[in-house]
């Protein structure tokens, strides 16, 4: 059995999950501050993926950055650097499709936080960075831990988005959701039900255990 699926789609969740938290706490906690026209729509941009159909978004990955036009063709003449049918597509496919599973429950979290403590970290001198990152995100750890999963989880299944922009070349774009589909259209079911069962049992494992431990974070008194 070729494992090279599984560790490329493990590789790509571990990067788009790495990336995603660079970027989207603190993306999450200024769409927490305050409401305006302008969030509202940009949070409503970041929320699609949840609703749009994958392929619809692979879709449009796979116009913009083409290298027969505008921006991808742009890009590879400046920069060399070509998105479509590389991994590096796949990554930035990845990360856009899981942006609503990094900041969604991280802005949840932190809109339920008493204000006080914010005010009275700024009170003590600290500043806004200080403030968010030693007192506001130690407090909502359970949800960190949950967007952080879930953003790994949700990119060991995606289907349309990278198969859209990345195709399946063996090495380089065929994860394991992509090998999946193509064991079953050669009718190669033991193959297909291999993939499959590596990933349930990887997902079960990432779930339960962030149910695990936000049950241990509620019955602990520091919690």
């Amino acid at each position: 059995m070729d494992l090279s699926p599984i560790w490329l789609t493990l590789k790509l969740a571990g990067i788009t999950t790495l990336i995603l938290l660079v970027i989207g706490l603190p993306f999450a906690w200024w769409l927490s501050r305050g409401r305006s026209l302008f969030k509202i729509i940009i949070e409503a941009f970041i929320t699609m993926p949840l609703v749009l159909p994958p392929s619809v978004l692979g879709f449009y990955l796979l116009l913009a950055f083409s290298p027969q036009h505008g921006l991808g063709k742009w890009l590879q003449k400046v920069f060399d650097v070509q998105f479509v049918f590389s991994f590096q597509g796949l990554v930035l496919a990845s990360v856009i499709y899981s942006v609503p599973f990094m900041v969604g429950p991280v802005k949840s979290a932190l809109q339920q936080l008493p204000s006080a403590l914010a005010e009275a970290s700024y009170t003590l001198g600290k500043t806004e960075w200080q403030t968010f990152r030693y007192v506001l995100l130690p407090n909502i750890k359970p949800s960190l831990l949950t967007a952080a999963i879930l953003t790994f989880a949700h990119t060991l299944g995606e289907f349309g988005v990278v198969l859209m922009i990345g195709g399946s070349i063996p090495g380089v774009t065929r994860v394991a959701s992509i090998a999946v589909y193509d064991a079953v259209e050669q009718r190669d079911y033991a193959m297909a039900n291999n993939y499959s069962l590596i990933l349930f049992a990887i997902t079960f494992v990432l779930v339960t255990g962030v149910f695990v431990f936000n049950k241990y974070q509620a019955k602990s008194p520091l919690g």
